[in-house]
């Protein structure tokens, strides 16, 4: 009765942590809705075939696009419908994200989240100085040349739009591919002056943060129950040996 309990108050635990990351990141740019997904497993033997206990399992996102809000902002670009932005780690490695709120470091390379830099077609993508980028729909950077006053291109991002059911959350907030390769899909679409907000709802996490506390609460009181129980057939034990 206490290890089912235990299994139960640890899950609940588990979910309410999952709840408040989301409500933590209701205003980060293109943040998707992280799901916490548990299972019930029978315990089996006897006198416990009606009692079961709680596993995890694999954890997801809900992929849903969230509300394009115009910022004005050359620095600031969405995308349209599925498909990522790739930024490159400090190790090297690619990883996926939906943030589009972008900076320009002191070399001119463009960055992404959490400031790195965004991959482009052919590397980094870099801007003269005191430019400005003007980023189309298909991730082309152009900017003024300062001299001859004409657009120059100075690269083009490489945008991706891999299977939602191959990527995982890693512990920085970006996705990585488990399986298959990255490859450019010229169908994803970006917007410059926008910025996709959140997919989190606040209210529905609101709620469901409540549920999880009472669903905690009630467990605690499974396990305060059976330690009543047991100290009363302890005491019943005690009379019935004097």
């Amino acid at each position: 009765m206490v290890f089912a309990a235990m299994t139960g108050a640890r899950s609940a635990v588990g979910q309410l942590a999952v709840t408040a990351n989301n409500l933590a990141n209701a205003s980060t740019p293109g943040f998707k809705e992280q799901v916490a997904s548990f299972r019930a497993v029978p315990m089996g033997g006897d006198g416990a075939n009606t009692r079961a206990f709680v596993l995890d399992t694999t954890p997801g996102s809900y992929f849903s696009a969230g509300r394009l809000e115009s910022t004005a902002s050359p620095l600031d670009i969405a995308i349209h419908d599925a498909g990522f932005f790739v930024v490159r780690r400090p190790d090297g490695s690619e990883a996926l994200t939906r943030n589009g709120r972008l900076s320009v470091d002191n070399q001119g390379v463009l960055r992404g989240a959490l400031g790195y830099p965004l991959v482009g077609e052919a590397g980094n993508v870099t801007l003269p100085p005191n430019s400005q980028p003007d980023i189309a729909k298909d991730g082309t950077v152009t900017v003024i040349d300062s001299v001859s006053r004409q657009p120059q291109i100075v690269g083009k991002l490489r945008l991706v739009n891999p299977q939602t059911n191959a990527l995982s959350r890693s512990s920085d907030g970006l996705y990585n591919l488990d399986r298959g390769a990255l490859t450019n899909d010229p169908s994803v679409t970006v917007a410059q002056g926008f910025l996709e907000g959140s997919n989190v709802n606040v209210a529905s996490a609101m709620i469901a943060m409540v549920s999880q506390q009472r669903l905690f609460d009630m467990n605690m009181k499974v396990v305060q129950n059976a330690d009543l129980n047991a100290r009363s057939a302890n005491g019943i034990m005690s009379l019935s040996r004097s």
